[in-house]
């Protein structure tokens, strides 16, 4: 018997199930239009009960396979691939078999404008960004941007959405855009547009099977690059979410990317140990830039010039230029301007002061270090963090240098003498009830 007729006889022997089966083709495949900050259609996908309620056109279930075969107009999901058989199947057979709902109890919590989620601890920090005009900071939480003020003295915003993880923040030059990128592992990778101003959410991208890493926006701010799990670098267009680049340099997962100066070339690392030079038009692979040591989690561009910094798991950041002085060698390393010295634990993010001439070095010590760019002299240290430290970055005007990690606490230091300034959990800490067995 054929393997496909064995596949179909072992989906007819039980009931799929919307939670383990269902759910996650709509995660990947749907979310991103149907979500409670966007509601395309007035319907949410992000839930059974979103599902069950429907949108505009009716009750969704009863729908669901007309839509996704083409039988009723559009097609969905729209702009997309068609779903493959076997997913269609999968959903025939669920709402056959009457569209029941096996979410577990503990599952159900979600989040959406008007119903915030509630924080029983700090949430793990994986991102920071300062707006350009130095009023706001993003803070990534759990499932949703946490805005603050600046100087950290109060929250000015909720930008509540669907990835679990958020791992990237970048702000557009003109401040007038907010990029998010993550996603939930093992699910589906997602680049979140919002407007700052209006705090919407102006689009979801949804890009692969899972969290995207190391987002960078080009410099005219019209195309994101992401690191992928599946060893891919991808450029995603901003204003239509059209996927322009899927290159395939790198042999593990790409963690980190980083343009030009000239919006024409892109730098990414990875678990592989290379940073790979890619031509950012059509995707041609270019170079290695560095000498391969240990896994690359961080790459950062000086802001004027051509010349990025890397580090990973041994612990060193690299300076480099992007240009080879002269022809490539075999193991040659003369793209290298100088090494810095070696830091207290792997290094996970790395930034640069607007002006260039300050070197932020972070990771999973206990201090963060900054350095003179031009001589690699360390400048301070910015102490108080009681685990690892996994983002970093400068205010507009150079003269504060933001922190976060695995605590859960954003630090703001002073950038010249290192002193810490302030230190706020971004999130309101409830005290989680006990049950009366618990008690």
């Amino acid at each position: 018997m054929h393997i496909p007729v064995l596949i179909g006889l072992a989906l007819m022997a039980a009931d799929p199930s919307y939670f383990h089966d269902v759910r996650p083709i709509l995660q990947r495949n749907c979310q991103g239009c149907h979500q409670p900050a966007v509601k395309q259609g007035n319907l949410d996908l992000t839930s059974f009960e979103g599902l069950a309620k429907g949108g505009g056109r009716g009750a969704a279930i009863p729908l669901l396979v007309d839509y996704v075969t083409g039988k009723r107009e559009p097609r969905m999901p729209l702009g997309m691939n068609p779903l493959a058989a076997e997913q269609i199947e999968l959903i025939r057979l669920w709402v056959t078999a009457g569209g029941k709902d096996d979410t577990p109890a503990e599952a159900k919590e979600r989040i959406s404008s008007d119903k915030p989620l509630v924080y029983y601890q700090p949430p793990l920090i994986n991102a920071l960004a300062y707006s350009p005009d130095g009023s706001l900071l993003a803070v990534s939480g759990y499932r949703e941007i946490l805005l603050h003020k600046a100087d950290g003295s109060g929250a000015a915003g909720r930008l509540a959405g669907v990835s679990d993880r958020i791992d990237s923040l970048l702000f557009a030059r003109d401040g007038k855009t907010l990029v998010a990128a993550g996603g939930t592992p093992a699910r589906f990778g997602e680049v979140q547009v919002w407007d700052v101003s209006t705090r919407k959410l102006v689009r979801s991208i949804m890009v692969g099977g899972d969290t995207l890493f190391g987002a960078s926006l080009s410099p005219d701010g019209t195309q994101v690059a992401v690191g992928c799990t599946d060893n891919t670098l991808r450029v995603i267009e901003v204003a239509t979410g059209k996927e322009l680049l899927r290159v395939s340099h790198h042999e593990n997962w790409v963690l980190a990317t980083v343009w030009g100066v000239n919006g024409k070339r892109i730098v990414s690392v990875g678990r592989d140990r290379a940073a790979k030079l890619t031509d950012a038009a059509n995707g041609q692979f270019i170079e290695n830039v560095n000498l391969l040591r240990g896994e690359l989690s961080a790459v950062a561009r000086h802001p004027a010039r051509d010349f990025v910094v890397i580090g990973g798991e041994d612990r060193v950041p690299y300076y480099y230029r992007m240009d080879r002085p002269r022809v490539m060698k075999i193991a040659d390393d003369s793209t290298l301007i100088r090494k810095l010295e070696i830091q207290s634990g792997v290094i996970l993010a790395l930034a640069f002061s607007a002006d260039g001439s300050r070197l932020a070095v972070a990771g999973a010590g206990d201090e963060v270090r900054l350095y003179n760019t031009e001589t690699g002299e360390r400048l301070a240290a910015l102490k108080g963090h009681r685990a690892g430290v996994y983002a970093v970055a400068f205010a507009p005007d150079g003269t504060r240098t933001a922190t976060g990690g695995f605590d859960g606490t954003v630090r703001i230091y002073e950038a010249a003498s290192g002193n810490m300034v302030k230190e706020f959990i971004p999130v309101q800490l409830e005290k989680k009830l006990l049950s009366s067995k618990q008690e």
